[in-house]
């Protein structure tokens, strides 16, 4: 069963429901991509698999880095999680040396 790494979109269980309301039950699978994601704080690609809607969501939010920063521990894959750390150390990194010039 597909899942997303970066939303935790999963397969649902729904109801089909016949016009003589004759309820029958089926999986609607999300749809899940494999993508290369650009992370501008790692200056490198990302392949992960993610939902299309996720896509959407990550270019309405402003891009893969605040995307994976907003997003909650428990809903991330092992991988997603541990490129959102890497991330986070990499601003981390970056205000440390802007702070140290004045």
């Amino acid at each position: 069963m597909s899942r997303c790494e970066l939303s935790g979109k999963s397969p649902q269980v729904k109801n089909l429901v016949s016009h003589s309301n004759i309820k029958t039950k089926f999986l609607v699978q999300p749809n899940i991509q494999k993508k290369q994601l650009f992370s501008s704080a790692l200056g490198r690609s990302i392949r992960l698999q993610v939902a299309t809607s996720t896509i959407r969501d990550m270019e309405h939010v402003g891009g893969f880095d605040t995307y994976i920063l907003n997003q909650p521990d428990k809903v991330l894959s092992k991988r997603a999680l541990t490129v959102k750390r890497k991330i986070q150390a990499q601003s981390k990194a970056k205000k440390s040396v802007r702070g140290s010039g004045k």
